[in-house]
């Protein structure tokens, strides 16, 4: 089975990539809101001062941080702040040096989910940020600080095997607490509406293409295949972006979690095709393949619900990747038309990669390559069959 499994899998070999664009230094880039009818206005710079205002004079009355200290730790594709702020003296030796400062307007972050699901991966051994004081009506939370090195900023070639087995023992961890009607669930509805992101923001708004009937027809197809994979999968807790910079290189406790709060319960594949396949770095497939199996082969003895063929996780897990990534193409370049948040087209690169090689694996699959040839005026790409 392994040597057929192995022969089948194509390597692109190579040293890694990586983009070291927008590398903050405490939460994701990942637009993580619930879906609404119509998008959100964005806060007004006089909005934000306002909120900045209550933020600090709520902090001045816990005696807890020395509000002249406050500086940004992070920007952030939501509408989510953060601060970084130094801790009083005479309580350095309980809560650290500093804490962050959380200001997540009520009306447009999920703050009530941010604590939920807290609660549960501290719950399930997982290094999460401790809740050091709230107040969750106004959408303020002050949290330990779990350090300004993200996986993205340290991950090298050397470190990335002792690196990766900890996120993968963390996911492993999050997964085994997972239970039915808990949170949200990643549903039918919830898996096409991300996918047509990437027809409306991709194609529409950032290629300026419109798809005929046979094109819209074609894709629709493509979307249903990835659809029926992806449901047909086992369930647990997702993440939804357990990637290099949602997760924290500590010491002690390694990895850090971050940006948790959209959490759901979905594929098992999901967490780790975010993980393995980054939209902020990018591995030799020799690498990724590697590291799939050690997931499965842990997943397994742990007592995972993983599906028992490792040719048909693997399969789960491009597929799941894939409906990922057409995600992130729609939302990368929403971020930059609706948003104004230019940066993240430096990426679309990486991802639109992962994309094309995983559609031309696939022959079902394969009419989204075509699609992409047309659109983007390229010459189809070699890829492999299954």
């Amino acid at each position: 089975m392994w040597g057929d499994f192995l022969y089948r899998i194509p390597y692109y070999m190579g040293i890694f990539t990586f983009n070291p664009i927008h590398r903050d230094c405490f939460m994701s880039p990942q637009d993580q809101h619930t879906p609404a009818a119509a998008p959100a206005a964005a806060p007004s710079t006089i909005d934000k001062d306002a909120r900045l205002g209550q933020l600090t004079a709520w902090l001045a009355t816990l005696d807890l941080v020395d509000v002249g200290t406050l500086r940004p730790a992070s920007a952030d594709a939501s509408f989510r702040r953060y601060f970084r702020l130094d801790v009083v003296p005479a309580l350095r030796a309980k809560l650290g040096d500093t804490l962050v400062a959380m200001d997540a307007p009520p009306e447009r972050e999920n703050v009530a989910g941010f604590l939920q699901v807290a609660g549960l991966l501290l719950d399930a051994g997982v290094t999460v940020p401790a809740i050091v004081a709230r107040k969750e009506e106004d959408g303020f939370l002050l949290l330990s600080d779990l350090g300004t090195t993200t996986y993205l900023q340290r991950l090298d070639s050397d470190n990335a095997p002792f690196m990766y087995s900890d996120a993968v023992d963390a996911l492993i961890k999050i997964q085994l607490a997972s239970q039915p009607g808990v949170l949200p669930e990643f549903d039918r509805a919830f898996v096409l509406r991300e996918l047509n992101l990437f027809p409306e923001w991709f194609i529409g708004r950032h290629l300026g293409a419109t798809l005929n009937d046979i094109q819209r027809a074609q894709l629709d197809k493509v979307f249903e295949a990835i659809a029926s994979n992806v449901l047909a999968q086992q369930q647990v807790f997702m993440h939804r972006d357990f990637h290099s910079r949602n997760l924290m290189f500590l010491d002690q406790g390694n990895p850090g979690v971050l940006d948790f709060q959209d959490a759901v319960y979905g594929p098992i594949t999901y967490d780790l095709a975010s993980l393995l396949r980054d939209a902020y770095i990018q591995w030799d497939e020799e690498f990724v393949l590697d590291w799939v199996v050690r997931y499965w082969q842990s997943a397994k003895r742990a007592g995972l619900p993983v599906n028992p063929d490792i040719d048909a996780f693997y399969r789960d897990f491009e597929y799941m990747g894939l409906q990922r990534h057409l995600k992130i193409l729609g939302i990368f370049c929403r971020l930059n038309y609706r948003d104004g948040k230019a940066n993240y087209l430096g990426d679309l690169p990486t991802v639109m990669d992962y994309v094309r090689k995983t559609a031309n694996r696939y022959s079902e699959l394969k009419p989204l390559a075509r699609l992409l040839d047309t659109l983007e005026a390229k010459g189809p790409q070699v890829g492999y069959t299954f």
